[in-house]
């Protein structure tokens, strides 16, 4: 140590430099990493689309869901897995424990899915991870007064897309709602029986015709070309007029492929898409892993006006931007860690009294960040929610070594009797303190490691966070023991020429008061332990009052309305509901945007062709915009529709407002009693609304058994009638044509006859083996019946969920009301409730943070035994931590806030900062009884000593929080609650450190002695 002093001291130019180079390097780094939202987080499940053509719920859940369910249950890594069967698709949720390597179970899963046999017309299944990078990070609306559909997807295919690729970061750019082009071709059944074809025969023909082959390189006079026969169709009318051969009584003779069938140009939208109530072509941007989420969204929104300059009358909006929520919540961040740190410099400011040791000690905030910022550039992380959080919250803690050092330097200078001067004062100074704040430094960081042990969403979420406060302390203890004494050594110079500086006498008063309060608690043991023990007890029953949360959420003005057809309902049924909600929403007040897309992919319900999903953008001032969205819902609700509608809640923090209840059987009939009565009961709690159930709707069913004898006498099979009567056979693609530069799939289409009861189904003809026509009535008999339009499994069982949405901040009290009624329930043999959502979480997230805190209370001892060399002086110490739920409770019941992620967060922190304060303290103690002195002496001595760097490191740590507590401008994740946690603990176990851990010393002190005289 004294090397490292002396060489800052004699080489000042050569540490400016090195100053001076880490802070460039900082700011390059702080500016080149990437902003997001929340860290990167891996999230551990994947999904598994098939789509079963014709199938019913059933059909798919036991031909494809359930085989699948058995194959990759078993799984390395598989937590749980759960399965939607919709008509004619599956849908399969893997869910793998967190840490797992995805890839690879990607790949296992794969191999899995291969070997399940599935039946003849299920097609390959599709498989893909959840990813936050396959969110789009934009979303643009494009719309046109003065063009069609079909001119405005011209525009958007050729013009606006390929430049929204060509932008830097841009990973994909989809598009949907566009006119699609096809080629419709029917064939004429009875010119093919004229001209003596089949379809088969023609498909063959054209096929066999429309391709390009090349043969080759050929040896041409002494060199090698290339051979290549061609007979590419390339135009509508070239297929219309392409030949087929026909064998007739006179030879061979051909007719062309429009004489035997009907050929069309088909232009349709796949799917609606509305902006305003005007037709309009979504496109949403996805950007590439490594690219920045706020440099493409930014690069896109420039992009805006120059594309509206290309095109007249083109009106482009943006329905969605995870850029200006990344930008507020830094904007916000730097805002609060700007206004901490100015808190803390005031504080500094007021107890010093002297500009200088102010300067000295807040030099430690912007190094200790910049140092933090290289190494976390060097690590790929991101700067987001979490280390913007641990930033501000760092600037509370970092400034603690540097204030240690300066104020004994500064004490010493100003003592009567000190001997030394000049380098060997500060070298000496520096020295006494460096135990103290190396140790009190490790302390710190110890309790963030077991963030790092903590699985789940938590634990990825809160890495970062736990990383950059690390890094940032560590920086800090370098600097208090580097540059701190540089510039002391620099700034003080006149000082330790002049001689001693004079105490300030307000100083000398608090230290004096002080003192006599810690005689007569030390006098009366009994009393004052009693006192403080029964306002802890008293402060835990502020627990019931004050709740339990999960994880605080950002409100965004927005809202995502969803609308779930029901059973059988028709397209066009749809767009006239949808249109009244887009009408409801166009003529509100302080509404943007109203964003309708109708069919298509929905990640909401991949089965369901004609669902709705509404974006719904409000203005940035709408107030009391929660009790704006519940009146929408109700007036939404109240429409007459055959369908539903709900409101669903994204949240950028991975947070839920969800109380669920899983309810697995054996069958669907034992399973709904129980879900009801569950539902009834979410219903009648008045901090639940959006009572929802999954039990599936229902379809009429008709069954069509057939009669096996007639069937066998006519020569015909089931799968033949099956085939006639089946409206789903997949559309097969029979070539392809260029049209505009752009390839045109030509489909074989079949003359659809118009149903609209079963009895047209039976009234429908089937040609046998020798030519009869037999009516599809002669051959079954028809059963009606019921089928669900989904079938729900989880983990091998029939499941459902009951589910409500949370109106009050105490989750914990919600939820044991409406659990203490679900125990009543008589549930039949065979059926089970489990708890999900919100509450599973917080049981998940509690247990881990608990014993991450147990962990580091553990940690801490064992560094201080270490740095003490014995056991005692830790006990003392770890005595100071119970009394922080005291201050933090009283907070967080006076502030309105829970007790969340964010807040036990707080009391993780707390064990790092209160331990601190009471190492600066005991080490003084300890220091002063090698000098000589009795305990009772040292401690007296020690306590008025260090009054005076404790209350500073504890209000400027105060200081610093103030604006996270307040929350003025928003919170997220690092939010008011972890502010308030830490101020209200900091406050309470700072006033009982000062007098309790110097009691707690005293009184093993004695046992200590009698050990000692025994020996």
């Amino acid at each position: 140590m004294n090397s490292i002093i002396n060489f800052v001291i004699k080489n000042k130019l050569a540490v400016w430099l090195l100053t001076l180079i880490i802070t460039a390097a900082g700011i390059y780094a702080g500016t080149n990493m990437k902003l997001e939202t929340i860290p990167d987080i891996t999230i551990p499940v994947i999904t598994v689309t098939t789509v079963y053509p014709g199938a019913t719920p059933e059909q798919v859940a036991k031909e494809v869901s359930e085989p699948f369910e058995k194959s990759v249950s078993n799984l390395e890594g598989v937590k749980t897995v759960s399965s939607t069967s919709f008509q004619n698709v599956s849908s399969l949720q893997i869910e793998y424990t967190y840490g797992v390597d995805m890839k690879e179970a990607e790949t296992e899963l794969k191999a899995a899915l291969d070997n399940v046999k599935k039946p003849d017309n299920v097609k390959d299944p599709s498989v893909a991870r959840i990813s936050l990078n396959a969110f789009p990070v934009i979303a643009l609306s494009v719309s046109n007064s003065g063009k069609d559909l079909d001119a405005l997807t011209d525009d958007v295919e050729k013009v606006i897309v390929p430049k929204l690729n060509g932008i830097e970061g841009v990973s994909s750019v989809a598009v949907s709602g566009q006119q699609v082009e096809e080629v419709s071709l029917v064939f004429d059944q009875t010119k093919l029986a004229q001209y003596g074809l089949n379809d088969s025969t023609v498909k063959m023909i054209v096929q066999g015709t429309n391709l390009t082959m090349p043969l080759g390189l050929f040896q041409f006079d002494d060199e090698e070309q290339s051979v290549v026969v061609d007979g590419k169709v390339t135009t509508l009318e070239d297929l219309e007029n392409l030949k087929i051969p026909v064998a007739g009584p006179n030879g061979m003779s051909s007719v062309t492929l429009k004489e035997i069938a009907k050929i069309n140009f088909v232009g349709k939208a796949e799917s609606i898409s509305r902006t305003n109530g005007k037709e309009a072509i979504a496109i949403q941007i996805v950007k590439a892993q490594e690219a920045n989420t706020v440099e493409v969204v930014n690069a896109v929104k420039d992009m805006i006006p120059e594309l509206n300059k290309d095109f007249d009358g083109i009106d482009i909006k943006v329905t969605l931007d995870q850029g200006e929520p990344i930008e507020a919540s830094v904007d916000t961040m730097i805002n609060k860690a700007l206004f901490g740190a100015l808190f803390a410099v005031l504080v500094i400011m007021l107890f010093l009294r002297n500009f200088k040791s102010t300067i000295i000690s807040i030099i430690s905030i912007p190094l200790s960040i910049l140092i933090a910022f290289i190494l976390l550039h060097q690590m790929g992380i991101t700067l987001n929610m979490m280390t913007l959080g641990a930033m501000t919250v760092a600037i509370a803690r970092v400034i603690d070594d540097s204030i240690v050092v300066v104020e004994n330097i500064y004490r010493r200078m100003s003592l009567p009797g000190e001997k030394l001067k000049g380098r060997d004062l500060i070298r000496e100074a520096t020295k006494e303190m460096f135990v103290p704040i190396m140790s009190s430094t490790l302390v710190t960081i110890a309790v963030f490691l077991p963030l790092g042990l903590v699985s789940g969403m938590v634990g990825e979420l809160f890495l970062p966070f736990a990383l950059t406060m690390v890094f940032a302390l560590l920086a800090s203890l370098l600097v208090a023991v580097t540059i701190v004494p540089m510039l002391a050594h620099t700034l003080f110079r006149k000082n330790m020429e002049k001689g001693p500086v004079v105490h300030k006498e307000s100083q000398g008063k608090l230290a004096a008061v002080y003192k006599k309060t810690l005689n007569a608690a030390l006098n009366h043991k009994a009393i004052t332990s009693i006192s403080a023990v029964v306002i802890l007890g008293a402060s835990l029953f502020l627990i019931p009052v004050v709740g339990v949360s999960f994880l605080p959420d950002e409100e965004q003005k927005m809202m995502y309305v969803t609308y779930s057809p029901s059973a059988g309902e028709t397209s066009g049924d749809v767009n006239a509901s949808v249109e009244q909600v887009e009408n409801y929403f166009l003529k509100k007040d302080k509404v943007d945007v109203v964003q309708v897309s109708i069919g298509g992919a929905n990640p909401m319900s991949p089965g369901a062709s004609n669902s709705a999903l509404m974006f719904v953008t409000f203005d940035k001032e709408t107030e009391d915009f929660t009790k704006v969205k519940e009146d929408a819902m109700k007036d939404i609700q109240a429409y007459d529709v055959k369908g539903e509608w709900k409101s669903q809640d994204f949240s950028t923090s991975g947070s839920s407002n969800q109380v669920s209840f899983y309810v697995y059987g054996n069958n669907k009939k034992d399973i709904e009693p129980v879900v009801e009565k569950i539902s009834s009961i979410l219903a009648d709690n008045k901090d639940l609304k959006d009572v929802d159930t999954s039990l599936s709707k229902s379809y009429k069913e008709f069954t069509f058994v057939v009669d096996k004898e007639k069937l066998t006498q006519y020569g015909l099979t089931t799968a033949q009638i099956g085939m006639k009567l089946n409206p789903n056979v997949p559309r097969e693609v029979l070539t392809t044509i260029t049209k505009d530069d752009q390839t045109v799939d030509v489909y074989i289409d079949q003359q659809k006859e118009k149903t609209t009861s079963v009895d047209d189904l039976l009234k429908q003809t089937i040609t046998t083996p020798v030519g009869v026509e037999v009516p599809i009535s002669e051959l079954v008999t028809i059963q009606e019946g019921k089928s669900s339009d989904t079938v729900n499994r989880r983990e091998g069982k029939i499941f459902a969920s009951v589910s409500g949405t949370l109106t009050a901040k105490d989750v914990a009290k919600t939820t044991k009301d409406v659990q203490a009624k679900i125990d009543k329930l008589d549930v039949p043999a065979g059926v089970e409730i489990n708890t999900a959502g919100v509450t599973e979480d917080i049981a998940q997230a509690f247990t881990q943070l608990g014993l991450a805190m147990l962990a580091a209370i553990a940690i801490v001892y064992l560094i201080l035994v270490i740095t003490f060399g014995g056991g005692l002086a830790p006990f003392a110490i770890l005595f100071s931590l119970p009394f922080t739920a005291i201050g933090a409770l009283v907070g967080l019941a006076i502030a309105g806030e829970t007790l969340s992620v964010s807040s036990m967060l707080g009391l993780l922190m707390l064990i790092g900062i209160v331990v601190t304060n009471a190492i600066v303290l005991i080490d003084r103690v300890i220091h002063m009884e090698k000098g000589g002195h009795s305990t009772r002496e040292a401690i007296l001595e020690a306590g008025a000593t260090r009054l005076r760097p404790i209350l500073m490191t504890a209000l400027a740590t105060i200081g610093a929080l103030i604006p996270l507590a307040i929350g003025v401008e928003g919170s997220g994740l690092i939010s008011k609650g972890l502010g308030v946690t830490v101020i209200g603990g900091l406050t309470s176990s700072t006033l009982l450190t000062l007098i309790f851990v110097p009691m707690v010393y005293e009184f093993f002190a004695k046992f200590r002695r009698k050990k000692g005289s025994n020996n």
